[in-house]
């Protein structure tokens, strides 16, 4: 029987799934597109100063190598043989950054941590030069902002009219990327300055990281990355894909240091014994797929057209839409990134790529701060009990406005308020508000691609709210579609392994891509009532707008003169007052 099933199954292939609070390890059918089996471990984030995310690369690769040895376990278990597994593809936060001893193996310092959900810009935080600094996903903290200075210094050598760093990379000059974090360890940690001098230092992303480890390490590991990661350093030149000279004697960054850079789907290498953590279950399966993490989930949608977009919802929200082989440029707050480039003498695809701030983290909001929520699912059901926000709007602009707007002087606001309004209508509110902001960014998206969607395939954790995804559906007056396998970000290194050259196991061609079942919202409202509660929405928005000055009490200016007409009132008060005490005769 067990004999049957192996034959059933055919090739299987694995893929790592490293994020920022935690690793997985899935397998998958390669005929079917089925899970099979998987493992999670959490990882820890660290915070040695306030604005300061870390984590530790040791443990990350520790968590990598767990999750493969116990998934392999389960297999076992159900009685898989692991031996079909063919390859191993790597999907990974992006940007942040490592930097190693290629002679022992040991990281020079911890990785130093870029945001879950890298938004278009925290307008906050932005530069001088108007470039700004992508927000955070997962929470604020997660934006680590010890790199700002050094952002401020960089702007200041960029001529106004020449922003060659956007036009090379499509991003923003920001604490967020890559380039900046690795310029600060190179300033202030003398065991990595010491390691460059001595020819021993090697940088990367986790991707990096993890492919030189599971590789050899130190004995003969792969030090590369793909051109989706590559292209979140702020040093990759995204038209001729390769690192770029002009880049990187800007930010003083040493070529020697940096990984080659391959396409997302070729062998890199083939997995090795750790005899340290006892692990080798799959060693001489080769490593044959990496794609950045919203570049994985773009593949695992099957995004492959021109226009096809993706909507990861999270804590924040993450858009990317295939431009295809052009590069487009966006006028309205958007990054250009790589979208996937699957084999080494295939095509590069671009993307489009924008985020929403706070979406999840709306309704966490909701329960940590108001109470009126005991946990994150309750949502739906107080949603469901009204129906409507009954004229109320909910514009969460906790640290700003977002792209497309960029202004940092707005705050949140629940306007539209009456004695009826309770608890259930701001929840529904809440809902829209992350629906409003998705509409928002797709507008920009259509306005810079000139292609209008005609879906939106959606992904991540806040999909199983079927009041949500009906909301997105009406609000964006397109259907809204749910794949029902919901791991599309493992699903795309998978799949971008399985198809690299050497393994073959899995087709990428439009005819042979596994019939996936999806779950689809059709818009439930006319047009006209679509737009109307969007252009009330846009009216919410302006009232959300200059409640912080540069000169109000947020800055710590404590002074009841920073502003100068309420100086003179006062000033003008006192001296009437005096004189009218004066006129009356009284002591």
């Amino acid at each position: 029987m067990a004999a049957a099933k192996k034959a059933v199954l055919g090739p299987l292939v694995g893929a790592v799934d490293q994020g920022t609070s935690s690793t997985r390890f899935l397998v998958f059918n390669s005929r079917t597109a089925e899970l099979l089996s998987h493992h999670q471990v959490e990882i820890k984030q660290e915070f040695p100063r306030e604005g300061w995310v870390e984590q530790d690369p040791k443990e990350i690769l520790q968590s990598v190598y767990e999750c493969i040895e116990k998934t392999c376990e389960k297999l076992g278990q159900l009685n898989i043989d692991i031996s079909n597994i063919k390859a191993i593809g790597v999907s990974n936060q992006r940007e942040t950054t490592v930097v190693w001893d290629k002679l022992t193996g040991e990281p020079l310092y911890n990785a130093v941590a870029a945001p879950v959900s890298p938004g278009p810009s925290d307008p906050v935080a932005a530069v001088p030069s108007g470039s700004a600094v992508p927000a955070a996903g997962t929470s604020s903290v997660w934006l680590d902002l010890r790199t700002q200075s050094t952002v401020e210094n960089l702007s200041k050598r960029i001529p106004g009219n020449n922003n060659f760093v956007k036009s090379k990379t499509g991003l923003p000059l920001s604490t967020y990327f890559s380039a900046v974090k690795l310029r600060w360890l190179l300033d202030n940690v003398r065991k990595v300055q010491k390691a460059v001098e001595e020819d021993r230092a090697l940088f990367g992303t986790i991707d990096s990281w993890l492919i030189w480890s599971l590789t050899g390490g130190a004995n003969g590991g792969v030090h590369c990355t793909d051109v989706t990661n590559a292209s979140r350093t702020m040093l990759f030149n995204i038209h001729s894909l390769e690192w770029d000279k002009e880049l990187c004697e800007f930010f003083e960054i040493p070529m020697k240091i940096l990984p080659n850079v391959r396409s997302s789907s070729e062998i890199y290498g083939l997995m090795k014994i750790s005899h340290s953590l006892k692990a080798g279950a799959l060693e001489g399966v080769p490593i044959s797929g990496c794609l950045g993490d919203q570049s994985a989930a773009l593949v695992g949608q099957m995004c492959f057209q021109d226009g096809e977009a993706k909507n990861t919802y999270g804590t924040g929200c993450f858009l990317l839409c295939n431009t295809g082989r052009k590069c487009v440029f966006s006028e309205h707050g958007l990054l250009t990134t790589v979208a996937y480039k699957l084999g080494r003498d295939k095509p590069v695809y671009y993307a489009l790529e924008g985020s929403v701030a706070i979406a999840g983290a709306v309704i966490r909001w909701l329960r940590d701060n108001l109470g009126i929520i005991k946990t994150s699912e309750e949502i739906e059901k107080l949603a469901k009990e009204v129906g409507t926000s009954y004229g109320c709007y909910f514009v969460p602009a906790f640290s700003g406005l977002y792209a497309p707007y960029w202004e940092p002087s707005a705050r949140g606001i629940i306007c539209g308020l009456t004695q009826f309004t309770n608890k259930c209508h701001i929840a529904f509110a809440a809902l829209e508000a992350v629906c409003f902001q998705t509409r928002e960014i797709l507008d920009a998206m259509n306005r810079d691609c000139g292609i209008p969607l005609s879906h939106l395939q959606v992904d991540g954790g806040m999909t199983n709210n079927k009041i949500l995804m009906q909301l997105q559906a009406d609000i964006l007056y397109i259907p809204v579609v749910k794949p029902s396998m919901p791991e599309t970000t493992a699903l795309g290194a998978a799949m971008a392994a399985g198809a690299a050259e050497g393994v073959g196991v899995w087709s990428l061609e439009p005819e042979d891509l596994s019939a996936v079942t999806m779950e689809r919202f059709e818009p439930q409202i006319n047009a006209e009532e679509s737009e109307i509660r969007y252009s009330t929405w846009k009216k919410a928005v302006m009232k959300s707008v200059g409640w912080v000055t540069t000169q109000s009490s947020e800055s710590g200016d404590p002074s009841i003169f920073c502003s100068l007409p309420l100086g003179f009132f006062i000033v003008s008060s006192m001296v009437m007052l005096i004189g009218a005490r004066y006129i009356s005769g009284i002591p």
